[in-house]
């Protein structure tokens, strides 16, 4: 889908800010109320935009531990198992990868238990041959990018 100045304008101003109303965004990207509204349905029935969420703070809330988990997976079983592992809780990132994995799993935990427990648990899946797992030690950057 080709986007237009207009409609990248509405996306980038809602990335900033999602909550806000279609009024706000027509005022800041400076066109019409309705044709704010109109635009973002059409982006949102094509799919451009997914959802809408809250961005939140996960070290304030007691998820201490951060993990990129890379996994090899038997061939052929790549998207079973992946989409096994996209239903742990504590999951929020499944990418399939070129290289020496075929896929990277980014998951949460409160405590190193909790990451080892999840660990355990996958490397006893059928077709999982063999894991590596990178402790995130800090964010510099998360963020969407603008279009």
């Amino acid at each position: 889908m080709e986007l237009d100045d207009v409609d990248k304008d509405i996306i980038n101003t809602k990335i900033m800010d999602s909550t806000l109303s279609y009024r706000e965004v027509a005022k800041k990207v400076k066109v019409s109320v309705a044709t704010v509204m109109n635009r973002i349905k059409r982006l949102e029935k094509e799919g451009v935009i997914k959802r809408y969420t809250t961005i939140v703070d996960y070290d304030k809330i007691g998820y201490d531990v951060e993990v990129m988990v890379e996994v090899r997976i038997s061939k052929g079983k790549l998207f079973q198992v992946e989409k096994e592992i996209a239903t742990h809780k504590n999951v929020f990132g499944v990418y399939d990868m070129t290289g020496d994995f075929d896929a990277s799993i980014m998951a949460r935990f409160k405590n190193r238990r909790q990451m080892d427990a999840f660990l355990k648990k996958i490397q006893t899946y059928d077709f999982v041959e063999r894991t590596n797992t990178r402790f995130i030690l800090n964010t510099i950057k998360e963020k969407q990018i603008e279009v």
